[in-house]
């Protein structure tokens, strides 16, 4: 362990099972980060110029979209790897997906008196992330019978 269970600075304890999952975590934020980066300067590299946020909408909805595929392997049994699950989901996908990057460009976009551009924005992504991520289970997902 790495803090003992009686000591008073902590207020849990890490056991090395935790750590290996905060590893697995962490190991996948900082990929998806990268992978975000690259699709933002692939992007930037093409020269055209979007009024839209398109940066972080496509990152939002292909995260989401993963996110659902991940998910659904797991349910259908394909990662029974608690690590392989944290570090595809909360890892990999956590890392690359921009909730907080997202409602930034809301407020840019108000800023610059672009009202019904933030509503669109908002709206769509909100409305596309779901339906990525049902898309993405419902793949993976073995059918329904009635």
């Amino acid at each position: 362990m790495l803090f003992e269970a009686d000591d008073s600075y902590f207020l849990f304890t890490i056991s090395s099972a935790m750590l290996k999952n905060i590893l697995f975590v962490g190991l996948g934020s900082g990929l998806g980060g990268v992978i975000r980066y690259i699709l933002f300067v692939a992007i930037d590299q093409t020269g055209k110029q979007f009024s839209f946020p398109i940066k972080t909408f496509l990152v939002n909805i292909i995260g989401c979209f993963a996110l659902g595929l991940f998910y659904g392997l797991a349910d259908r049994g394909q990662f029974t790897d608690n690590q392989v699950i944290l570090f595809l989901t909360m890892g990999l996908c956590g890392g690359f997906t921009t909730f907080s990057a997202f409602s930034h460009d809301n407020i840019v976009l108000l800023k610059n008196g672009n009202f019904l551009l933030a509503m669109f924005y908002m709206l769509l992504t909100v409305l596309l992330s779901f339906i990525a991520l049902y898309l993405g289970n419902r793949i993976v997902s073995s059918p329904v019978y009635s």
